[in-house]
């Protein structure tokens, strides 16, 4: 089961969809076949990189893994062009049942949108307070660093030499340190923003429901397509921010590193190399830390115009009774990754 965890669904789900989307439905056989070959290479080089300890159970699994995205890559468009004609089918009727409540329909919607909104402005503003304080925390955790290595200068250059690796390891474990804090902080923050979108989905079907009666399917395949959309922002979410973390790091390791090199040099122009370094380091620090909390602390705010928008497209889509080029695209890409993890589910884990 341990192996068995090393592959990651999504990473697969991701490999198939990929090629789904870059091929397209009207390529032709040599264009086709050529694009079964490569994801066959792809979905090999995946499960080598993830599983290879177990080599045997790696094999299994390409064995039985690749013959299934295969056949569920040649699928995609299929399925494609019958979710779409579904989708456009239910939207029309679903309009066409929403008509006469149209002024209901809006308010219901209108609602939604103010209430998600204010909902959102605090997380949106918590995040922003979490991105200045944890920024400020690490500011004043590396400030004492810049002082001693002005301290430092003084010694002789022999002591310095001697001191200053372990003095850019502790630097370094201080910005790792710092950078990892700042993630354990941020990400709770997408979970909540995450289980707010749900409630107002939730808030939103029950609104809208008693005007759509005999045509729930519709309506619950527009609201699933909304919660994909809103769901899949809030994953982005997640994922800028801790990208953003790591550009942190990136950009604050260097300081370390220069140390290191300066270490390696010879003795008499040690002084020389750092005196520079010791004056920029606080410097340095304050710069970069400062253009993280322009770049992270607006995502908040983003985040929250993103799902305003995704309601707006829908009561668009409710008055005019036309589906969006990417309703059905989004739904599909869903039912690939459920079925990549239900098939992985069903492979046995490797013997022991």
């Amino acid at each position: 089961a341990g192996s068995r965890a090393d592959v990651n669904p999504d990473e697969v789900a991701g490999v198939i969809w990929k090629y789904f989307t870059e091929l397209g439905s009207n390529a032709k056989d040599t264009v086709d076949q050529l694009h079964q070959t490569e994801l066959s290479k792809q979905l090999n080089t995946l499960l080598k990189s993830n599983l290879q300890s177990v080599s045997a159970y790696a094999e299994d699994l390409q064995e039985r893994l690749v013959p299934f995205a295969t056949e569920l890559q040649a699928r995609l468009a299929q399925d494609s062009q019958r979710l779409k004609e579904q989708i456009q089918r239910e939207l029309q009727e679903l309009q066409a049942k929403l008509a006469p409540y149209a002024d209901e329909v809006h308010q219901k919607i209108g609602t939604n949108i103010r209430q998600l909104q204010a909902k959102m402005s605090p997380y949106a503003e918590e995040l922003r307070s979490q991105v200045d304080r944890s920024a400020g925390e690490l500011q004043r955790a590396l400030e004492p660093y810049a002082a001693e290595l002005r301290e430092r200068l003084q010694d002789n250059a022999q002591s310095i030499q001697a001191s200053l690796s372990p003095y850019a390891d502790r630097l370094q474990q201080q910005i790792d340190g710092g950078v990892e804090n700042l993630k354990q902080r941020l990400s709770p923050m997408a979970d909540e923003l995450k289980a707010q979108v749900e409630q107002s989905v939730a808030e939103l079907r029950r609104g809208l429901s008693p005007y759509a009666q005999e045509v729930q399917d519709g309506l619950n395949r527009q609201l699933e397509s909304l919660t994909v959309q809103m769901e899949r922002a809030a994953e982005e979410l997640r994922a800028r921010l801790a990208t953003s973390s790591e550009e942190l790091r990136a950009q604050l390791s260097p300081l370390a590193r220069e140390l290191r090199e300066a270490a390696s040099g010879d003795g008499e122009s040690l002084r020389q190399r750092l005196a520079p370094l010791a004056q920029q380091l606080e410097q340095r620090v304050g710069q970069t830390l400062e253009a993280f909390r322009q770049q992270a602390a607006p995502f908040g705010e983003t985040f929250g115009k993103q799902l305003v928008q995704r309601l707006e497209e829908m009561r668009g889509k409710l008055d005019s009774g036309a589906a969006g080029v990417e309703d059905h695209l989004e739904l599909l890409e869903k039912e690939v990754r459920e079925k990549v993890a239900a098939f992985l589910s069903t492979v046995p884990p490797p013997q022991n």
